[in-house]
């Protein structure tokens, strides 16, 4: 059956086009925020009327963050039924972004960890009858360490499933305690050529490998699931891509077992609408998807390898 899509007609939802034939995006119904953008919506979790000295001490301590919407996805962002979290803020300016308006934290709405925990909990039978859990994104997950950490540590004490999508870029920010909490691991590797990646992101490729090194390294580390946007006249060099297998291929030997899976995105032109209405140049205009032999083909390089790859 093809991918189903359930939403009310006010909401925004970003949908990939990569998603799995069983794959069921299912908006929650709800009473859409006045400035919903994406996502199912989030509503019950309050702006805090805090001052803005108290509201930056929360921040800092993880009790308040910046988010920008949410979705419960089935076959997408991790096992079984997810409450997909997307947190404001990014530091990459990915040409290919089908969510810029995440990519500015001030877009987001303050909610608090105690909030959005409540909302993991309304889930908990659906979590346990489907094998899902709660994937945090975004943006940039770890733009807020401090309340990523505070949401997985609730997680891991209500017996959810976590899992972290994330660049990589970021993984610094991520203590060896919030990846204690973590099971899964959603990395996206954008290029295998770090001049490529410089174009795709505006940033430096190697944050990402060290982070991926640094979760390969842990001997009781997460699972991981490697992510690659395929853009015809982009990413799609043979070499590039050759290049991202070979490092996935080089963490699993690592640690045997911990990439179980790679993803190969192929790039749609769902965001461009949103880059406009931000007033900002959208460079991917008139790029293509890949066709399904491109797609076929990248996907050969990874499975070369040894790699599980879809």
């Amino acid at each position: 059956m093809a991918a189903t899509i359930l939403r009310r007609p006010e909401c925004d939802v970003a949908v990939k086009s990569d998603v799995p034939a069983d794959a069921v995006r299912l908006e929650v119904p709800l009473q859409a925020p006045a400035l919903r953008r994406a996502g199912a919506g989030l509503d019950g979790l309050t702006t805090s009327d805090a001052s803005h000295h108290d509201r930056l001490t929360a921040m800092r301590e993880g009790r308040l963050g910046s988010v920008h919407s949410w979705e419960l996805v089935t076959a997408v962002d991790g096992p079984g039924t997810r409450l997909t979290t997307f947190l404001s803020g990014c530091p990459l300016q990915c040409l290919y972004c089908h969510n810029p308006d995440t990519m500015a934290m001030k877009n987001g709405r303050s909610v608090t960890s105690d909030e959005l925990l409540t909302r993991i909990r309304r889930y908990l039978a659906v979590f346990r009858a489907t094998g899902g859990g709660i994937t945090l994104s975004g943006g940039e997950v770890l733009m807020q360490p401090a309340f990523a950490a505070r949401i997985l540590r609730g997680a891991k004490e209500l017996g959810v499933h976590t899992a972290l999508d994330t660049s990589g870029y970021l993984g610094a920010a991520a203590t060896d305690a919030m990846l204690d909490d973590v099971d899964l691991v959603l990395l996206d590797v954008k290029s295998g050529n770090p001049d490529t990646y410089r174009k795709v992101t505006g940033r430096e490729l190697e944050p990402t490998l060290q982070f991926g090194r640094r979760l390969a390294k842990r001997a009781d580390g997460p699972e991981v699931w490697i992510r690659f946007v395929l853009v015809p006249g982009l990413t799609d060099d043979v070499d590039n891509v050759e290049k991202v297998a070979e490092y996935a291929a080089s963490l699993a030997l690592i640690r045997p077992g911990m990439v179980t899976r790679v993803e190969v995105l192929p790039f749609h032109q769902m965001g461009r609408d949103k880059w406009d209405a931000l007033g900002r140049r959208y460079e991917l205009d008139g790029t293509p998807a890949p066709a399904p032999e491109l797609t076929e083909r990248v996907r050969a390089q990874f499975r070369a390898h040894g790699l599980p790859t879809y």
